[in-house]
């Protein structure tokens, strides 16, 4: 009987090992899913800023050097520069005021690194959606668009 009644203590022990290990990793887990959302969420922000302020160079600078931007029906625009130039075009014809409604955001990885957001936005001459804007956790804490997919409706 004592060698069940020690497995017994050692099953004991290692439950509330785990539940503790479990705890802890939730907490920490809980931690970096608050930090990639607030990254996301202030490098969000900080791009709509920029857009409306009609600052092309500093919305280009929140994606990262080889993003990708697929912007229907204007096409597919790779690598900051390019789409720095889309920004800038955009903007000289007038464009401004843009706003997200009906906001989805999603963690998509399981190392807390990324999030895609999908929306409606608004502007003062379109609207349209966003399938994916893919923002990525940089090694500095801030977030920047790996991959970023939107549609004009109209």
């Amino acid at each position: 009987m004592k060698p069940i009644r020690t497995l017994s203590i050692a099953l004991a022990i290692g439950t509330a090992l785990t539940g503790q290990t479990f705890a802890g990793n939730a907490e920490t887990r809980a931690a970096s899913e608050f930090q990639l959302s607030t990254a996301v969420a202030e490098a969000s922000r900080a791009w709509r800023d920029a857009f409306n302020a009609g600052d092309a160079a500093a919305a280009a600078a929140l994606y990262e050097e080889n993003a990708v931007m697929v912007a229907k029906p204007f096409g597919t625009f790779k690598g900051r520069e390019a789409i720095e130039a889309f920004w800038e075009d955009i903007i000289a014809k007038g464009f401004d005021d843009v706003v997200y409604y009906n906001t989805v955001a999603k963690v998509v990885d399981r190392s807390l690194k990324s999030v895609s957001i999908s929306a409606n936005w608004q502007m003062n001459n379109a609207q349209g959606i966003i399938t994916n804007e893919l923002w990525v956790l940089q090694p500095d804490g801030t977030a920047r668009l790996r991959e970023d997919h939107f549609e004009i409706a109209q």
